[in-house]
């Protein structure tokens, strides 16, 4: 999965690694995912482009201090990478940089191209309005590759040959090669886990381990559609039937959550693992995002007793807390879609405190 100059995720593993690639109308040029929405007005994420997996060949070997992963702390798919990326100790291996939160034209001096997405930014820079001119946006908390000086992703794309047009994080980028190796956020998140163990400070964390693979990869497969596609369903579906059959599917899956909750501390028994992981950067963004810009607001996660308490003790782990700017991720949603919100106002805070005790500890004796 990954945020596209819009927001998407190509078929990961699993549930996602199943998907079918549903009929997509005018995404043929450079797009984003606003624009992948089948005849019946529901959303259809398409698929990653870039598959390469470091270490199963001599062409991408695990080295430290060879890859670069650019981001965006807006995207839950990006920043299932960067949670991985900390949680592993690997930010000394492989470089980490991070793009403004607010679309922009990617081709401004183009009058004939009006693709907007991501745009890279120095933390000094002055401030940017919303693409249609709205808003003074900071450019604090970004991080600018002054060696390759990219000024946008899709530059990086174009670097690598892209054909597919679709300029997404996560990218895990080969300095040595000058090429992509990979955009799909699950495939990322396991090579993270695994592949660099040897340069690693946390060499022992297995968020993907041999015997609760079978559980892990049960839980994606639900979690996926239900929940980490599901809020983008309802926020881009642009006819009432398919909105309305998505919010269903959405809350049919946090019910289920929550019971499951209720007896277990993490969502495949009592040891952290990627399953909470790509869970988590869709339920810290529920109540602060989606229940207002994606309309999923049936009810918000803080009804939910064992999630909210579920969040924040996943929220507290050191290196996942370091994932989390909410200032670049309601940045993002509220000033980058003008369809959805024309004059980019930025909603303020419910302020749930994810620092507040959460009292799971007795659920994983």
């Amino acid at each position: 999965g990954q945020c596209t100059s819009r927001v998407h995720e190509g078929p990961t593993m699993s549930a996602e690694g199943t998907a079918k690639k549903a009929r997509v109308e005018g995404t043929a040029g450079a797009h984003s995912a606003l624009e992948e929405m089948s005849k019946d007005g529901a959303f259809v994420r398409t698929a990653s482009g870039f598959r390469n997996i470091i270490g199963e060949s001599d062409q991408f070997p695990a080295e430290a201090n060879r890859y670069r992963l650019y981001v965006s702390y807006a995207c839950p798919w990006a920043s299932r990478c960067i949670a991985v990326l900390y949680l592993k100790g690997l930010e000394h291996a492989i470089s980490l940089y991070v793009v403004h939160p607010t679309w922009q034209r990617t081709r401004p001096d183009d009058a004939s191209d009006t693709h907007c997405g991501w745009v890279f930014r120095r933390p000094e820079d002055p401030p940017l309005a919303s693409s249609t001119g709205h808003g003074s946006f900071s450019c604090e908390d970004c991080i600018f590759d002054e060696e390759n000086g990219f000024a946008t992703v899709r530059a990086i794309y174009e670097a690598s040959g892209d054909t597919l047009h679709k300029y997404s994080v996560p990218v895990l980028w080969d300095n040595k090669a000058r090429v992509i190796v990979n955009n799909e956020s699950a495939e990322i998140v396991r090579m993270f886990n695994s592949k660099f163990n040897h340069v690693a400070r946390n060499p022992g964390l297995d968020l993907y381990p041999e015997a609760l693979r079978p559980q892990i990869d049960a839980a994606n497969d639900w979690v996926y559609p239900a929940i980490n596609d599901g809020v983008y369903k309802c926020g881009f579906a642009k006819k009432q039937e398919a909105y309305e059959a998505a919010a269903a599917s959405l809350f049919a899956g946090l019910d289920k959550l929550e019971a499951i909750l209720a007896t277990q501390r993490y969502l495949c028994g009592p040891a952290l693992t990627e399953a909470d992981i790509r869970l988590f950067v869709t339920l810290v963004r529920f109540d602060e995002v989606y229940v207002v810009y994606f309309k999923c607001s049936r009810k918000c996660l803080r009804e939910y007793p064992n999630t909210l308490n579920y969040l924040r003790d996943v929220y507290q782990i050191p290196g996942i807390k370091q994932s989390v700017n909410m200032r670049h991720i309601k940045t993002h949603y509220f000033t980058s879609h003008p369809t959805l919100n024309t004059y980019a106002i930025v909603p303020v805070s419910p302020n749930v405190d994810l620092d507040a005790p959460h009292g799971r500890e007795k659920l994983g004796q």
